[in-house]
C-alpha cells in the first residue's frame, strides 16, 4: 500500500492477561506492525503471563525485553533508540483496538508532514463525540490541556497522549526524547514532551480513524502507585512540579508552585475527610522537593545521561 512501516513499542509494568489481550489484538490487525516491541518493568510475572511472553519472543512475534526499572520515559526512550521502523507506535498496556490503528497511524504520516500523531483514546463509558461537537472542555481551542481525545474529526492539536502515540523516530531523539526526570507515575511528561515539538517547529495531528478504548486496569500501570488521594508518597506529585521547574510556557512559576498544595487539598474528599489534609499537604512538599532535585542536575533527555 505505500504506507511506511511501523514499530508498535509497548512500556509495560506489573500487567499480567490485559497485556497478553492487547499484544494477541496487535497481531491479528490485517495491517500488521513491523514489529512489536514489549518493553517490560515488571520484577516478575504470573507464570501464565511469563511463558506466552517467552514463546512470543521466541516464535519472533514480538520483541520481548526487561528493564532494570519502572520508568515510562526511559522505555519508551529505549524504543526510539532500538525500534527497526522510522515510526513508533506507543501503545498503552491496557487497551482494546477498535480499529486498524497501526494502518491509520502510517497513513497520517504519510497524508502530511507531522513529528506526532495522537489516535482516539476513549475512556471507559466514553463514547465517540458527536459529529460536529466542539472538541474542546469549556470551548477552549487556546488552552492545549482542554482537546478531548475522543474526537472525531482530524485536526492539530496542541497536546499529545501517549497512550496512542506515533513519532517520527530521528525527529523525537533530535529533540532528546522523553525526560527522564519525570519519575514514578510520570505526571505531565507528555505535556512538557509535546512542547518540545511544538518549539522545535514540528507538528502534532490528531487523527480519530486510529481508535483504541483504554481499559484502565486497577492493577498494574500507573495505578500500582495507588490513588493520589490516598498516600503520603509524593510519586503522583513530583511530576507537576518538575513541570512547573522545566516548561518553558508556564508562567507565574513561583506563584503556581506556591499556590499548588492548597489547590491540591481543596477537594470535595479532602473536605468529606479532612484528616487527610496533613496528609496530602506532606506528600506534595515531598514532591516539590524532589522535583527541585531533579530540575538542578539537569533533564533527563537522551544523550544527556550514561
Amino acid at each position: 500500500m505505500g504506507l511506511p512501516a511501523v514499530s508498535v513499542a509497548i512500556p509495560t509494568y506489573r500487567r499480567e492477561q490485559v497485556l497478553l489481550d492487547t499484544v494477541a489484538q496487535l497481531l491479528a490487525l490485517e495491517h500488521r506492525a513491523a514489529e512489536v516491541l514489549v518493553i517490560d518493568q515488571s520484577e516478575r510475572h504470573e507464570a501464565e503471563t511469563e511463558r506466552r511472553l517467552d514463546e512470543l519472543h521466541r516464535r519472533g512475534d514480538v520483541r520481548w525485553v526487561r528493564l532494570p526499572r519502572p520508568s515510562i520515559p526511559a522505555a519508551m526512550n529505549w524504543a526510539l533508540q532500538n525500534a527497526r521502523s522510522d515510526l513508533v507506535l506507543f501503545l498503552d498496556d491496557d487497551v482494546q483496538i477498535i480499529s486498524p490503528v497501526v494502518q491509520a497511524h502510517a497513513a497520517a504520516h504519510a497524508a502530511a508532514y507531522t513529528v506526532a500523531v495522537v489516535g482516539q483514546i476513549l475512556q471507559p463509558g466514553e463514547a465517540p463525540l458527536p459529529q460536529g461537537e466542539v472538541p474542546y472542555h469549556g470551548g477552549r481551542s487556546d488552552d492545549p490541556d482542554a482537546f478531548r481525545f475522543n474526537a472525531v474529526e482530524p485536526r492539530e492539536i496542541q497536546r499529545i497522549m501517549a497512550g496512542n502515540l506515533s513519532v517520527k523516530r530521528v525527529e523525537a531523539v533530535r529533540i532528546g526524547g522523553f525526560d527522564e526526570n519525570f519519575v514514578r507515575v510520570a505526571y505531565r511528561f507528555e505535556a512538557e514532551f509535546g512542547e518540545r515539538i511544538l518549539l522545535a517547529g514540528g507538528r502534532i495531528r490528531f487523527e480519530p480513524a486510529a481508535a483504541i478504548r483504554h481499559l484502565q486496569v486497577a492493577r498494574g500501570g500507573t495505578r500500582a502507585y495507588g490513588h493520589h488521594l490516598h498516600t503520603i508518597r509524593p510519586d503522583h506529585r513530583v511530576g507537576q512540579y518538575y513541570y512547573f521547574l522545566r516548561s518553558p510556557t508556564v508562567k507565574s512559576k513561583l506563584v503556581r508552585i506556591l499556590t499548588n498544595p492548597f489547590k491540591a487539598v481543596m477537594s470535595r474528599h479532602h473536605l468529606r475527610k479532612p484528616w487527610w489534609i496533613p496528609v496530602t499537604l506532606i506528600a506534595e512538599l515531598w514532591g516539590l522537593a524532589w522535583a527541585i532535585l531533579l530540575y538542578l542536575r539537569g533533564p533527563g533527555l537522551i544523550g544527556t545521561r550514561s
